[in-house]
């Protein structure tokens, strides 16, 4: 699940750089014109399948882990699609403009054309900064996570190092019994042992006992 998780993360970073990619090329494309800007959104139109495919690939992570991780990933794929339908929409704008540019000109006149360019081209500015600030912000929120989650490998190989202390000094204990017990059967064999020398003996002086009796109650007799 960890590898899982990072290979989540490589994705979302590759997409949010790119993301940022395609929102500079099309700030860039509404600068130029002509042939210039047709190769630019056409470099706009290969990063977008490029971010379709890494978004892709983001889905298919999500859906592969534990039902509560994956609810929160598959929100956070919602969003980058969202994201990735603005950029669209941004280019189909970008190349809207591109068609109706030289009609506007005509129209409007080359002062309020430019005029209009330029508040235009502000407009997307602030745009592409606040996508930067939210790109950065997704960024600092995997970092974050990834932090916690070394956190939190390093409290459960802690907690495994304990354990594995405890089942040592266990074992050790054990040992130690059995070697107590392995002393006391030998203490205990011994004294039967002993016992059972000291029945012999004991038995030995009896029956001597009773032959000299016996020899004596006959020579009596006799």
């Amino acid at each position: 699940m960890d590898d899982i998780s990072a290979l989540f993360n490589q994705y979302e970073n590759e997409y949010c750089n790119k993301s940022t990619d395609i929102s500079r090329k099309i700030n860039m494309a509404t600068t130029l014109s002509g042939e210039n800007k047709r190769k630019k959104l056409a470099e706009v139109d290969a990063d977008i399948r490029e971010a379709d495919n890494i978004i892709k690939k983001m889905d298919m992570e999500a859906r592969s882990v534990a039902p509560d991780r994956s609810k929160q990933l598959q929100n956070k794929v919602k969003e980058y699609k969202a994201d990735l339908a603005s950029l669209k929409e941004q280019l189909g704008k970008a190349r809207s403009s591109s068609n109706d540019y030289e009609a506007a000109r005509a129209e409007l006149g080359l002062g309020m054309d430019h005029a209009s360019s330029s508040q235009a081209q502000r407009d997307r500015m602030l745009s592409a900064t606040a996508r930067l600030e939210q790109s950065s912000e997704r960024l600092q929120a995997g970092k974050k996570m990834l932090a916690e989650t070394e956190e939190l490998g390093s409290g459960i190989l802690a907690n495994l190092a304990s354990q594995r202390e405890t089942i040592l000094h266990a074992r050790d204990t054990l040992h130690g019994a059995d070697d107590n017990i392995s002393r006391a059967r030998k203490i205990l064999s011994g004294m039967s042992r002993r016992m059972l020398q000291n029945k012999l003996i004991m038995f030995g002086i009896i029956g001597f006992l009773l032959t000299g009796i016996i020899l004596i109650i006959y020579f009596k007799v006799k």
